[in-house]
């Protein structure tokens, strides 16, 4: 019997001249491998097609800043938008989407490249070169003198005791490696590989909180509606759903009880869909040992069809990792409510136009809505607006109104790294975008040097508006601007390969929305990046 990949090779060239060039061919077996992902060879073609695009930079016109659309509230404001958020939970419209199928992996980066060195660690070297300033034995001696001050030192004191092993005796003979193991291996806590959500993040009296669990309590907060329900959707990846079931489990009834509240918490993953193909540096599909094409998870853009999939109302869009202790919540829940409250307000304003436009063009509401769209929406009209007949005017404003809206937190920049609010320029249209560094074209200076004056950085502090004026949800798929991908350099079995991320979730993703950007305080954005941030005040007891 022959192999599969035996089979005859069919040439996607001859189904696709005009696109395809090279010496690419895919087999039966190929086919069979997309048809179990669900994605189809002309999808696999678009995306190679996109490796072989010169680039895929944004133009930047100018920075977001608080003379130029940015709004700042007063505290009365604050106060007024919180009541309109108060009366929109108690209509039952919010929800909370949470993408938490990020791996711990990134935050013990340093101690894993000394726990992946060969056997025979020896404390001496490491001290040696701490002191010489390396970074990454900097790193591992600062954790273990800092031990004791993370939240999840209890649970790896408690899971040496079961094998018999004692911490402070281990560190007292500088058993590190032993140490290691047990905190990022399977044999212990396994850390090096849990998902972020279920790190322990803070220490109270009585109990250590995971990311997961804070998104609860912090959700209590400001998600509940009058009937006491508190709705949280996160999408995980499927190897770790049990995790997430089995926690959820073991806290939801001591929460419910504690906070008063009925919480409606589920889970999706990310389409396999929705992967993407690697390419190697000559953008020829990658095939990894077995000769199988390699196909990648396509970065949280991903994660908009787990998003559209929610049919949601007011939907608020929080990263796992941004996240405070009890004594800090209170501030960070009122910023959330203001934010939910300015969409709520938007929100009202824009359907109301919408409802007017779509059975008459009187020239008292065109202009009323063309003011508003200019002044509280910072729509860019195109050239002799002014000029156009009644009607191009209507159903211009028709088409610009009646879109998902998402009301962005930005807070003042402080050198943070990530995406950042700008004016760019596409086909002739000017709009407000998230607009992440890999984005931007830094051969050229001038796009450089808008980059470097960004006043303000993005905390993904989200809250969307995703129904239309008519109460149906919008099909989020139709505002994505499919040229926002990101193309990044990886590897496999020691071989380069280009790698293709989906327009991101916050980014293209959301290019076509109505945006409205309000700063919040710094104090509202205190991200866990590295286990070292578990050290920064805002995060200790």
């Amino acid at each position: 019997m022959s192999s599969i990949n035996s089979v005859p090779s069919i040439d996607y060239r001859k189904m696709a001249p005009s696109r395809w060039q090279g010496t690419t061919f895919f087999t039966k077996a190929d086919l069979w491998q997309m048809d179990a992902l669900g994605i189809t060879a002309a999808q696999v073609l678009d995306q190679i097609e996109k490796y072989r695009k010169p680039g895929f930079h944004v133009r930047l016109v100018r920075p977001c800043t608080r003379e130029d659309c940015v709004v700042q509230l007063t505290e009365h404001e604050v106060a007024g938008y919180v009541d309109l958020h108060e009366r929109a939970s108690g209509q039952g419209r919010l929800s909370q989407f949470v993408p938490a199928s990020g791996a711990a992996t990134r935050m013990f980066q340093s101690l894993l490249q000394i726990h992946n060195m060969p056997p025979g660690l020896d404390p001496d070297e490491l001290h040696l070169g701490a002191e010489k300033g390396v970074a990454v034995e900097g790193d591992f001696i600062r954790f273990f003198e800092k031990l004791n001050r993370f939240p999840f030192a209890r649970d790896l004191e408690e899971i040496l005791a079961e094998a018999d092993l004692d911490l402070r005796s281990l560190l007292y003979d500088r058993q590190y490696r032993i140490i290691l193991d047990y905190l990022l291996s399977d044999v212990g806590l396994d850390c090096g590989s849990l998902p972020k959500g279920l790190l322990k993040f803070h220490r109270y009296p009585d109990e250590c909180r995971t990311a997961f669990e804070e998104h609860l309590v912090e959700a209590a907060g400001y998600l509940t509606e009058r009937t006491g329900r508190c709705s949280l959707h996160f999408t995980v990846s499927p190897q770790h759903e049990e995790k997430f079931l089995d926690r959820l489990e073991k806290i939801l009834p001591s929460y419910e009880q504690r906070y008063s509240v009925s919480f409606d918490v589920s889970f999706s993953h990310q389409r396999p869909s929705t992967n993407t193909i690697a390419v190697d540096l000559e953008n020829r599909p990658f095939r990894d040992r077995s000769d199988n094409l390699h196909f990648r998870p396509g970065g949280h853009g991903a994660l908009l069809g787990n998003l559209n999939d929610l049919r949601g109302d007011l939907v608020y869009v929080r990263n796992i990792d941004n996240l405070v202790p009890d004594r800090l919540k209170d501030k960070v829940a009122r910023w959330k409510k203001a934010l939910g409250g300015v969409l709520v307000a938007v929100q009202a304003v824009v359907h109301a136009y919408l409802r007017g436009l779509d059975v008459e063009a009187s020239k008292v509401l065109i202009e009323s809505a063309s003011r508003f769209a200019r002044e509280r929406l910072s729509f860019h009209f195109p050239e002799g607006f002014d000029l156009w007949h009644p009607e191009g005017k209507r159903r211009w404003l028709l088409d610009k109104f009646n879109r998902p809206i998402r009301v962005c937190g930005v807070v003042p920049n402080q050198g943070q790294p990530g995406g950042a609010p700008f004016w760019v320029e596409k086909d002739g249209d000017v709009s407000i975008q998230i607009v992440e560094q890999a984005q931007v074209d830094f051969d050229c200076s001038e796009q450089g040097s808008i980059w470097m004056s960004s006043t303000h950085f993005n905390p993904v502090d989200i809250v969307c508006g995703v129904r239309d004026y008519e109460g149906k949800p919008f099909d989020l798929e139709h505002y994505v601007d499919e040229d926002a991908v990101f193309i990044s350099r990886k590897s496999k079995d020691g071989k380069p390969l280009k790698a293709l991320e989906l327009p991101g979730l916050w980014n293209g993703s959301m290019a076509d929305w109505i945006t409205v950007l309000v700063e919040v305080p710094a104090e509202t954005f205190n991200p866990v990046k590295t286990i070292f941030d578990l050290l920064k005040p805002e995060h200790q007891p």
